[in-house]
């Protein structure tokens, strides 16, 4: 077995952290107990790398790579730069890209996906490495996408993972049914390498309720009282990924008028189980008005001018207007309204990555003070609502890039919870490990 890392007397997981933005996931792990050993971190369409910087300034260099992850993995399988390190966990929050395979039907004996997208930069990774543990995160829309489709891409994602050897787990996750201060809805992605050994299950469903590592984590019951569900191990799965994934790619989804993908569900050797959850959650719970700084401190440029207001108001307001095509049609655009100002005794929307800067914007959140004025979220309340520590983007960025980078960031808070079960299943694993050892020996 590899060396185990050792932070006091405390065994510690290895961690190798993609698109590590400005450290979400390694806060969350190294409360958790983790220890992150190499790290990747790159924005193509930027000069100045903020969140890279950002991200040494708090963790220092160290083994941290601040180039484009494809370059790196070409240049490590061509002989001229060091490989990855092993590692227990791969950790990365990516984009929801395009993930068809670009390799022909006639050419299925390998995988090659289209260059730059980042899921095949993990597949790579997972290819070559084959740790035990992977957790990814994206935005829900990975189960839907595309639209053309629906639910191809993570069709392609679970065929992937299973022919390299992985059970998954996946669950959309509202942060704020869990006691966060923020609506960040995304879904989590946790796969266990099982070496051709089958599960030690009593079945798919009990894993998505009780048994895996995001039940226990964030714990959920059947979102319908009249789903049928089964905890002896005997349920049927509710479709079977089959076919290369160039396939795949061709044909999954292809007329569907949705995707099958549902809230939660579990994948082993490409047979899928997907169910409807939701969260059963009873403990503490903290909204908007918890992460407020007082007005007093509040720089007066976060203020709104009176003038404003009522483009402002306008902008979050219901709207049914007439508007004329390039082609001449005339048509209704139509959206609902947006709360103005934000509630304080609710958790807040999901920060995006446009809630920084002055200009009235329907989506940039906006709370009433004591004193009767309107304001915008500083830099400092935006990182509160995802778990970072005050300041933590005050590194040399404006206050726009600060709120860019926390419209991009995960609820640190959520990974932690994830991470003291990951620990605890690689902790599993590895005492399975040792007595097949002992057996052998």
């Amino acid at each position: 077995m590899a060396q185990e890392l050792r932070r006091g007397d405390r065994p510690v997981g290895r961690v190798v952290e993609l698109f590590a933005g400005v450290g979400g996931f390694r806060l969350g792990l190294e409360a958790a107990g983790w220890e992150v050993i190499w790290a990747n971190q790159w924005e193509p369409s930027t000069r100045r790398q903020h969140a890279f910087e950002c991200y040494i300034s708090h963790f220092g260099s160290g083994v941290h790579v601040n180039e484009d992850i494809d370059k790196v993995l070409d240049e490590i399988d061509a002989g001229r730069r060091e490989p990855i390190p092993d590692h227990d966990l791969l950790v990365g929050g990516y984009p929801c890209q395009d993930y068809s395979v670009a390799r022909t039907l006639s050419q299925a004996a390998g995988i090659e996906g289209k260059k730059g997208v980042l899921w095949w930069s993990i597949y790579r990774i997972l290819e070559d490495k084959r740790p035990r543990l992977v957790f990814l995160e994206n935005v829900d829309r990975l189960l839907k996408s595309p639209a053309s489709q629906r639910g191809r891409d993570f069709a392609i994602m679970l065929a992937c993972l299973s022919d390299l050897g992985y059970l998954v787990e996946w669950r959309v996750v509202n942060a704020a049914d869990y006691g966060f201060p923020q609506r960040r809805r995304r879904v989590f992605i946790v796969a266990h390498h099982l070496a051709g050994a089958d599960p030690a299950w009593a079945g798919p469903v009990p894993w998505l309720y009780e048994e895996g590592v995001l039940a226990r984590a964030l714990p959920v019951r059947p979102a319908d009282d009249g789903v049928v569900v089964r905890l002896d191990g005997t349920d049927v799965p509710d479709l079977v990924l089959k076919g290369h994934p160039a396939r795949l790619t061709q044909e999954f989804g292809r007329g569907a008028a949705g995707t099958p993908f549902l809230t939660g569900g579990v994948m082993w050797e490409r047979r899928v189980w997907t169910r409807p959850v939701e969260p059963a959650y009873e403990g503490p719970r903290r909204v908007l008005g918890d992460v407020l700084v007082p007005t007093e401190e509040v720089p007066d440029r976060f203020f709104i001018p009176p003038e404003q207001l009522p483009t402002w108001e306008y902008l979050k307001g219901a709207k049914r207007e007439p508007r004329r095509a390039k082609n001449g049609h005339v048509y209704f655009y139509t959206e609902g309204a947006i709360p103005f100002p934000d509630p304080l005794d609710q958790p807040s929307r999901t920060i995006l990555t446009g809630e920084g800067g002055a200009t009235p914007s329907r989506f940039k959140h906006v709370v009433r003070c004591e004193d009767g004025r309107y304001r915008r979220l500083t830099p400092v309340e935006l990182e509160r609502l995802n778990g970072f520590p005050d300041g933590w983007t005050d590194t040399g960025m404006y206050d726009g890039r600060r709120a860019f980078m926390m419209g991009n960031a995960l609820v640190v808070g959520l990974v932690e919870r994830v991470g003291h079960v990951l620990r605890e299943a690689m902790d599993a694993s590895r005492s399975a490990a040792l007595a097949v050892w002992m057996a052998r020996a």
